[in-house]
């Protein structure tokens, strides 16, 4: 069974993007028309935020967007050199840093993002205090994560076993409010499709807890193949 919060395999997976662009399609719309980050960007937007930080920003394509919807002044962090890297390429303020141990001060932002990351994180209530320390009194956090049920049909055609996501749709409020005092949940439900057996080795490959088992691909599968897609995204809030 693949743990999604191994730091070697974070490590070792987050140091190139290619893998990770190909699973971000199963939520932002290349191949669903619907972007389940949209909700995500509208939640921050409504919080009004002057100083907003991501975690977990990868090439920096969400803090952009963020950035641009908001006009706030926007930093972003992230385990992989690379992606900062790729995110300062953006002209996103970028650092190396964990969310276990935010390099900032209490209160210091108004709103926090953590799209598609918290289950990669070893102590998950030590990384959520943290970015509950960082909000100000009032604050908002902003989660995108998925449900034990994502994908699915990929995982029984493959036999890669149960998700094994430590924050899902299914577990994040109970996550959620040890820290904070307000949750609410918004999800995003629909279909993968992949138009033929190429494509859905593809994605096999790409991910990380199927890609072990991309041996067990039948010969032949159903063309066009569907996979639900089943995202949600949380917003948490502390007493002002």
């Amino acid at each position: 069974m693949t743990r999604l919060d191994d730091p070697l395999l974070v490590a070792d997976e987050y140091a190139d993007d290619a893998r990770l662009r190909r699973r971000a399609a199963a939520f932002t719309g290349e191949t669903t028309a619907v972007d389940a980050r949209a909700p995500l960007v509208a939640a921050v937007v409504a919080a009004q935020p002057k100083r907003i930080l991501e975690v977990g920003c990868g090439w920096g394509e969400l803090a952009q967007w963020v950035r641009r919807e908001t006009g706030a002044e926007v930093a972003a962090l992230d385990l992989s050199p690379r992606m900062v890297e790729l995110a300062r390429e953006r002209g996103v303020d970028a650092i190396v840093g964990d969310v276990q141990e935010l390099p900032f001060a209490d209160g210091e932002f108004d709103v926090a993002v953590a799209a598609w990351m918290l289950y990669h994180v070893p102590d998950l209530d030590r990384g959520i205090a943290e970015l509950a320390r960082i909000l100000r009194p009032g604050g908002r956090l902003v989660v995108a994560t998925n449900s034990r049920f994502h994908l699915l049909e990929l995982r029984e055609l493959v036999g890669s076993g149960p998700s094994t996501l430590k924050f899902s749709r299914e577990d994040g409020e109970e996550h959620l409010r040890r820290h904070f005092d307000r949750v609410r949940r918004e999800d995003i439900d629909g279909q993968l499709q992949f138009a033929d057996r190429d494509e859905v080795e593809e994605y096999v490959r790409a991910s990380i807890s199927m890609s072990p088992f991309v041996a067990n691909l039948p010969a032949v599968v159903a063309e066009p193949f569907f996979a639900r897609r089943a995202n949600s995204i949380f917003v948490a809030e502390t007493a002002a």
